[in-house]
């Protein structure tokens, strides 16, 4: 049982030696990809090592128990000692998403609704921009287009870890699951008879690819500039700072006009387009890979309606997996981990099923 930790723990030694040495550090590339895995692998290791321990001391005390029965029940608090730690270490030997240590970025859009949804969507992008504030992370708005009453048509924030996060708590660890359609239910400011109206907005969380992880070839771009523009379609900007881009294999078309420096807006666009062409890449991926392989809860269907925001019942339900609230104020501010919490636990479940099959 749990072989395979043999070769993890001889690897977590490896790496911890490697990090040792000062010359790694001189390529920080190579040092951040070794310190990711020693935390990866430090959560594994300690299950197992707890695992031996429990399971030696079961043994003692069911040898002691055969002569003295007092040490009955201490074997019996043993075993569930051991049965814990072999149930944590199974999970953590799950296969993970090779993504779940990448940092993201967050496209929040406006969808059928008008402006109310435009004003959901901006409710949603402070909503995550608390969120990152609550993890420690850093939350940069990359690409932004307003509404006319201050909400957002379309909005990119990039969101950073500092530092190596433990597994599962990495940016796109912990925020993979919002992906998809957001329902509000509320009066709208611009409802004049106190009318409860429905609308939505779209979330999709993009893994950040660095250069290594997508190679773009300049000669796959067209890329177009023009003036920016604000609310109500007046420009904000009196030169050609704008950029889209538009990738020519894949027909994927981003652009940014945030910044008033053309280069800026370009660096921010080609952010973008490598994230969305390693999420193709990986929805790809997913959909060649296996049904057991695939997750139960995140899915690739982005017009998927995952969750609704009842304002007047102060309600958050996710409709994946039947979580429900009434708590909505602290949500809206930032406090979305138990929400989070309950798409991880049923896609450990899941996959925990999946490998019993």
């Amino acid at each position: 049982m749990f072989e395979t930790c043999v070769d993890l723990v001889a690897e977590y030694a490896d790496v911890e030696a490697q990090l040792a040495d000062p010359a790694v550090h001189s390529d920080q590339v190579a040092a951040r990809r070794l310190g990711r895995r020693f935390a990866e692998l430090g959560p594994v290791v300690a299950a197992y090592r707890e695992w031996q321990g429990a399971c030696g001391d079961v043994a003692a005390a069911q040898e002691l128990a055969e002569t003295d029965p007092d040490f009955a029940e201490e074997a019996q608090q043993q075993a569930a000692r051991r049965d814990a730690a072999a149930e944590r270490l199974t999970t953590l030997l799950l296969p993970r998403d090779p993504m779940d240590d990448k940092d993201v970025i967050v496209e929040v859009k406006a969808g059928e609704g008008g402006e109310e949804s435009a004003l959901f969507a901006g409710d949603l992008a402070r909503m995550y921009m608390r969120y990152a504030e609550r993890h420690g992370w850093s939350a940069q708005v990359i690409d932004s287009v307003e509404s006319d009453l201050g909400g957002y048509k379309g909005i990119s924030i990039a969101m950073k870890a500092k530092g190596v996060p433990e597994p599962g708590q990495a940016p796109f660890a912990r925020l993979k699951f919002e992906g998809g359609v957001h329902r509000v239910q509320r009066v709208p400011v611009t409802e004049s008879q106190g009318r409860i109206h429905t609308s939505a907005a779209g979330v999709l969380v993009l893994p950040e690819a660095e250069e290594v992880d997508v190679v773009i070839d300049p000669n796959d771009l067209r890329i177009d500039v023009y003036r920016s523009s604000g609310p109500g379609g007046q420009s904000v900007n009196t030169t050609d700072s704008a950029v889209r881009i538009t990738h020519l294999p894949t027909g994927v078309v981003v652009s940014c006009q945030n910044e008033k420096s053309q280069l800026q807006n370009k660096e921010s666009a080609m952010r973008i387009l490598r994230a969305r062409l390693l999420a193709e890449a990986e929805e790809q991926a997913a959909r060649e890979a296996s049904d057991a392989r695939r997750s139960q809860v995140r899915t690739v269907d982005r017009s998927e309606r995952i969750r609704t925001y009842n304002f007047s019942e102060n309600r958050i339900n996710d409709h994946r997996v039947g979580y429900k609230a009434h708590n909505l104020d602290q949500v809206l501010d930032g406090d979305l981990d138990a929400v989070i919490d309950a798409c991880v636990e049923a896609d450990q479940a899941a996959r925990l099923s999946g490998s019993d099959e």
